[in-house]
Parts: structure tokens; C-alpha cells; sequence
């Protein structure tokens, strides 16, 4: 796929993050039941963070055949599943639950002595799904790093090229804070549908400036992105 500029890019602008949250609920539950009934599964991708909680809560309580659904995550800080910050238990507490609990769920996380080791066993279990996944919901910081491709990561090139074709890769950035685990440029970009779920204007400028000018991360999933991208945004 060509670049996309920002005129071009699909926004769909909410007047409230609770609408936003029905909005891409319902989409992303249309979109799972579709895969379902033409494959007999479905895989989505979820991301972390505060902004996805809303949305997690809503879609657990949507009619899908969870039980045919593999949930997995777009990105995964290298810590237990039990610590506070990790992108797993944010998905238990609030996606897995109600009828969603039924979900198959793969985690990015591995105990190991390191997360180059994590990422070497995540890429085995991620691999062995049903390529391509049928919805993969990105988010955006500020700074326009989406999965766990930071700007400061001092190979994001090498992470971007991938010239191994891994499915997981581990990333190591100062503004990560703790090492993380993500899922490949490839395999997220591949996705029948894509959703960028941001909310405040602080990231609408940021994102607006990064289809323009073409230098942060999240741009090169303008880029490769297969199917497009679709931008939800709320105040």
C-alpha cells in the first residue's frame, strides 16, 4: 500500500469516548463474527494502556461466539502476568470476562532469564496462529510510538525490516520504560482490519503531524498497512 497522507487517512471523530467505545465495540464485534462464520475462528489483537480499557469492558459483553475467538496481544511489557502494568492482566480484568471469558487467549509474556528469550518462545505460539488476524486494534503515545516500536529504540530500523520474518520481537527503549515484547510491523500490518483507538487532542496533533511528515513510528503502519487503517478519535 502507498503512503497515506493526512487528508487521505479514514477518521471517524466520536463526540465522547463512550461512543467511541460502542462504536468500535460493535465493528470489531461485526468483524469477528464475519471471520467466524467464513473460517470457523477468529483472532483479534488487542493493546494495552489506559486508553482501551473503556472499549475492553464494552466489547466483552457483545454477542460473539467467544469461545471461536483467540485474543492475543499487540505489545507486552516484560513483567509476570500478575504485575499491575502488565498488558495481561489488563485483558483479564477487562476484555475476558462476561461472554468474552469463553476467549481462547495467547500471551506475549514467557518467565525467562531474559526478554530476548521471552520473545523467542512468544514467537512460536504467535507464529502458529491463523494468519492473517482478522482485527488488530493499535494505539498511539504521544510521542507517535504504537505496539512497541519507540522512536528512541536504538534498532528501530532493524525491528521495522525484521529481516528474519519473526512474528515477536523484543524492543528495548528508554521511553519504554522496562524492556517489551511486540508483535512484528508484518504480522499487524497483514490484519483484515485495522483500528487506531486514540483519544484527546494532544495525540490528534501528534498523529496529524506524523502523516505529514513521515518520521515516527506509527507512520510506517500508514505505510505497509494492507487493508488501511481506520482512525478512531475522541475528545
Amino acid at each position: 500500500m502507498g503512503m497515506i497522507d493526512a487528508a487521505e487517512a479514514t477518521w471517524r471523530t466520536f463526540d465522547s469516548p463512550e461512543g467511541l467505545a460502542e462504536a468500535l465495540a460493535d465493528r470489531i464485534a461485526t468483524e469477528l463474527r464475519t471471520a467466524i462464520k467464513l473460517r470457523g475462528q477468529a483472532v483479534l489483537a488487542v493493546s494495552g494502556g489506559k486508553t482501551p480499557v473503556r472499549l475492553l469492558r464494552v466489547l466483552s459483553r457483545n454477542e460473539v461466539e467467544w469461545r471461536n475467538v483467540i485474543v492475543a496481544l499487540v505489545d507486552e511489557r516484560f513483567v509476570p502476568p500478575e504485575d499491575e502494568r502488565s498488558n495481561a492482566r489488563l485483558v483479564s480484568e477487562n476484555l475476558l470476562i462476561h461472554g468474552a471469558a469463553e476467549a481462547s487467549f495467547v500471551p506475549l509474556y514467557r518467565p525467562g532469564e531474559n526478554v530476548e528469550e521471552a520473545a523467542r518462545f512468544a514467537d512460536l505460539s504467535i507464529a502458529g496462529l491463523p494468519q492473517p488476524f482478522d482485527v488488530v486494534v493499535l494505539g498511539m503515545g504521544a510521542d507517535g510510538h504504537s505496539a512497541s516500536f519507540f522512536p528512541d529504540a536504538p534498532n528501530l530500523a532493524a525491528l521495522f525490516e525484521n529481516d528474519d520474518r519473526r512474528s515477536v520481537l523484543p524492543v528495548v527503549a528508554r521511553s519504554a520504560g522496562e524492556p517489551r515484547l511486540t508483535l512484528s510491523l508484518q504480522l499487524l500490518c497483514a490484519a483484515r482490519f485495522i483500528a487506531l483507538h486514540i483519544e484527546g487532542e494532544e495525540k490528534k496533533r501528534a498523529l496529524r503531524d506524523a502523516l505529514e511528515q513521515r518520521d515516527r513510528p506509527i507512520s510506517a503502519f500508514f505505510d505497509h498497512a494492507e487493508n488501511g487503517i481506520q482512525i478512531f478519535w475522541a475528545p
